[in-house]
């Protein structure tokens, strides 16, 4: 079972929790997590790119030569795709790319991610963030506090207005909740920034 060390937000060592095997001490499956984050990729994309085809281009209503003795090649319009502003070939059109992916791959993936942060010591945890206001600066040092450098996702049990609102504009750090989490930000992100609550929170969700 996996332990880690608790910090508060001056950085300072109170306590040491064991955390789920089952959630934070699997081996990490590469391929379930390729096929859930293309799959997450796929489903953000809006699918409204359009070219038009020769039948909704202007045009193309006489033949332009007659079909024999000219010396040039047959055409039967100036719609066709090998003239200029002719219809275009097997071009993209409106459409969805969404898929589903099984649940308990999903799943997997996110234990698999959690577990890769606990191996390659990028996963932090902090007794608790509560702030009396909101201000960027006291996230700043919080963070700095905690050794949290490059690139950090913050994640919460629960809406934290004065904690999401303070971590805002700090560029590189995002904050999300439990119920939102997805490979995608767990890859993109480095450090793993987790309350205990957090903590509690996921290994109720994914146990």
């Amino acid at each position: 079972m996996p332990k880690i060390d608790v910090y508060d937000i001056k950085g300072k060592k109170v306590n040491t929790i064991d955390l789920k095997e089952e959630i934070f001490g699997i081996e990490p499956n590469e391929t379930i997590v390729h096929s859930v984050l293309v799959n997450y990729l796929a489903n953000q994309r809006q699918g409204t790119q359009s070219t038009k085809t020769r039948a909704e281009v202007s045009g193309g209503g006489k033949k332009p030569w007659k079909q024999k003795g000219t010396g040039r090649a047959r055409q039967g319009s100036t719609r066709a795709p090998q003239w200029i502003k002719g219809g275009i070939a097997l071009g993209p059109k409106p459409r969805s790319y969404t898929y589903k992916v099984n649940k308990k791959e999903k799943r997997l993936a996110v234990k698999s991610l959690l577990s890769s942060k606990v191996l390659e010591n990028e996963l932090v945890v902090v007794d608790k963030l509560a702030f009396e206001e909101i201000k960027t600066k006291n996230m700043v040092n919080a963070l700095n506090n905690l050794k949290v450098e490059g690139k950090a996702l913050i994640l919460l049990p629960e809406k934290n207005e004065n904690v999401q609102k303070s971590a805002r504009n700090i560029e590189g750090v995002k904050t999300s909740l439990v119920n939102t989490i997805n490979v995608y930000d767990l890859l993109k992100y480095t450090k793993l920034v987790l309350t205990v609550d957090t903590i509690k929170k996921l290994e109720e969700v994914y146990a």
